[in-house]
Protein backbone atom coordinates (compact mmCIF):
# COMPACT_ATOMS: atom_id res chain seq x y z
CA UNK A 1 0.00 0.00 0.00
CA UNK A 2 1.96 3.57 -0.89
CA UNK A 3 1.32 6.50 1.06
CA UNK A 4 -1.79 8.34 -0.74
CA UNK A 5 -3.88 5.03 -0.60
CA UNK A 6 -2.44 4.92 3.60
CA UNK A 7 -4.08 8.76 3.46
CA UNK A 8 -7.42 7.23 2.17
CA UNK A 9 -7.68 4.76 4.48
CA UNK A 10 -6.89 6.93 7.96
CA UNK A 11 -9.65 9.17 6.22
CA UNK A 12 -12.14 6.51 5.79
CA UNK A 13 -11.70 5.50 9.23
CA UNK A 14 -11.49 9.02 10.89
CA UNK A 15 -14.82 9.87 8.73
CA UNK A 16 -16.20 6.90 9.69
CA UNK A 17 -15.52 7.08 13.66
CA UNK A 18 -16.50 11.00 13.32
CA UNK A 19 -20.35 9.84 12.02
CA UNK A 20 -20.79 6.64 14.59
CA UNK A 21 -19.82 9.53 17.43
CA UNK A 22 -22.05 12.25 16.02
CA UNK A 23 -24.60 9.80 15.53
CA UNK A 24 -24.37 8.19 19.34
CA UNK A 25 -24.13 11.87 20.37
CA UNK A 26 -27.29 13.14 18.52
CA UNK A 27 -29.38 10.44 20.27
CA UNK A 28 -28.64 12.36 23.64
CA UNK A 29 -29.28 15.88 22.17
CA UNK A 30 -25.32 16.71 22.35
CA UNK A 31 -23.02 17.84 19.78
CA UNK A 32 -19.22 16.78 19.99
CA UNK A 33 -18.36 20.12 21.57
CA UNK A 34 -21.27 20.22 24.26
CA UNK A 35 -20.40 16.43 25.00
CA UNK A 36 -16.58 17.91 25.17
CA UNK A 37 -17.96 20.69 28.05
CA UNK A 38 -19.73 17.62 30.12
CA UNK A 39 -16.48 15.51 30.13
CA UNK A 40 -14.53 18.43 31.15
CA UNK A 41 -17.07 18.82 34.21
CA UNK A 42 -17.10 15.18 35.15
CA UNK A 43 -12.86 15.37 35.23
CA UNK A 44 -12.95 18.55 36.92
CA UNK A 45 -15.72 18.88 38.91
CA UNK A 46 -18.34 22.19 39.31
CA UNK A 47 -16.90 25.29 37.85
CA UNK A 48 -16.65 28.60 36.56
CA UNK A 49 -17.52 29.30 32.83
CA UNK A 50 -14.09 31.09 32.31
CA UNK A 51 -12.28 28.22 33.81
CA UNK A 52 -14.65 25.89 31.50
CA UNK A 53 -13.44 28.26 28.48
CA UNK A 54 -9.63 27.95 29.05
CA UNK A 55 -10.30 24.43 29.62
CA UNK A 56 -12.24 24.05 25.75
CA UNK A 57 -10.10 26.87 24.25
CA UNK A 58 -12.85 28.99 23.43
CA UNK A 59 -13.94 32.50 24.65
CA UNK A 60 -16.57 32.59 27.82
CA UNK A 61 -18.68 33.91 25.53
CA UNK A 62 -18.94 30.84 23.66
CA UNK A 63 -19.14 29.01 27.16
CA UNK A 64 -22.11 30.78 27.73
CA UNK A 65 -24.00 29.79 25.00
CA UNK A 66 -22.96 26.28 25.59
CA UNK A 67 -23.75 25.99 28.81
CA UNK A 68 -27.13 27.65 28.22
CA UNK A 69 -27.86 24.67 25.65
CA UNK A 70 -26.64 21.87 27.87
CA UNK A 71 -29.32 23.78 30.57
CA UNK A 72 -31.99 23.87 28.40
CA UNK A 73 -31.08 19.95 27.81
CA UNK A 74 -31.44 19.53 31.61
CA UNK A 75 -27.49 18.40 31.67
CA UNK A 76 -25.96 21.13 33.52
CA UNK A 77 -27.12 23.53 35.93
CA UNK A 78 -25.88 26.94 36.95
CA UNK A 79 -25.20 28.16 40.65
CA UNK A 80 -23.82 31.09 42.67
CA UNK A 81 -20.44 30.59 43.52
CA UNK A 82 -19.69 30.42 47.05
CA UNK A 83 -16.85 32.69 47.43
CA UNK A 84 -17.51 35.17 44.25
CA UNK A 85 -20.20 37.16 43.96
CA UNK A 86 -19.95 38.01 40.41
CA UNK A 87 -19.33 34.22 39.36
CA UNK A 88 -21.33 31.07 39.00
CA UNK A 89 -20.64 27.19 38.74
CA UNK A 90 -22.15 24.75 36.26
CA UNK A 91 -21.94 21.44 37.58
CA UNK A 92 -23.41 18.32 35.89
CA UNK A 93 -27.00 16.96 36.80
CA UNK A 94 -27.65 13.95 38.09
CA UNK A 95 -29.28 12.90 34.13
CA UNK A 96 -25.83 13.95 33.14
CA UNK A 97 -23.43 12.12 35.27
CA UNK A 98 -25.68 8.92 34.57
CA UNK A 99 -25.29 9.52 30.87
CA UNK A 100 -21.71 10.27 30.78
CA UNK A 101 -21.35 6.67 33.20
CA UNK A 102 -23.36 4.84 30.06
CA UNK A 103 -20.78 7.07 27.79
CA UNK A 104 -17.79 5.70 29.67
CA UNK A 105 -19.14 2.24 29.58
CA UNK A 106 -20.11 2.16 25.68
CA UNK A 107 -16.28 3.73 25.15
CA UNK A 108 -14.89 0.15 27.08
CA UNK A 109 -17.27 -1.95 24.83
CA UNK A 110 -16.37 -0.54 21.64
CA UNK A 111 -12.43 -0.60 22.52
CA UNK A 112 -12.71 -4.30 23.26
CA UNK A 113 -15.08 -4.52 20.43
CA UNK A 114 -12.06 -2.75 18.02
CA UNK A 115 -8.89 -4.06 19.72
CA UNK A 116 -9.60 -7.14 22.09
CA UNK A 117 -8.67 -9.47 19.58
CA UNK A 118 -4.99 -7.79 19.46
CA UNK A 119 -2.03 -9.60 21.76
CA UNK A 120 -0.79 -7.03 24.29
CA UNK A 121 2.56 -6.18 21.99
CA UNK A 122 -0.10 -5.66 18.89
CA UNK A 123 -2.24 -2.99 21.01
CA UNK A 124 1.39 -1.37 22.08
CA UNK A 125 2.55 -1.37 18.05
CA UNK A 126 -0.64 0.43 17.22
CA UNK A 127 -0.62 2.48 19.89
CA UNK A 128 3.38 3.66 19.24
CA UNK A 129 2.74 4.40 15.47
CA UNK A 130 -0.93 6.49 16.28
CA UNK A 131 1.20 8.45 18.88
CA UNK A 132 3.54 8.38 15.97
CA UNK A 133 0.92 9.67 13.69
CA UNK A 134 -0.30 12.08 15.74
CA UNK A 135 2.61 13.57 16.29
CA UNK A 136 3.73 14.09 12.91
CA UNK A 137 0.08 15.75 11.44
CA UNK A 138 0.61 18.45 14.57
CA UNK A 139 3.61 19.01 13.55
CA UNK A 140 2.34 19.54 10.00
CA UNK A 141 -0.31 21.76 11.32
CA UNK A 142 1.85 23.89 13.40
CA UNK A 143 4.65 24.54 10.02
CA UNK A 144 1.45 25.87 8.37
CA UNK A 145 0.61 28.63 10.74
Amino acid sequence: MDSAELLDQLLKVTDTMSTDMQGYLHKYGLSTVRAHVLWVLHNSGASRQRDLAVALGCTPRHVTTLVDELIANGHVTRSPHPDDRRAVLVELTPQATALLGEMAAARVQLASDLFGHLSVSQRSELGDRLADLQLRISTLIEEQF
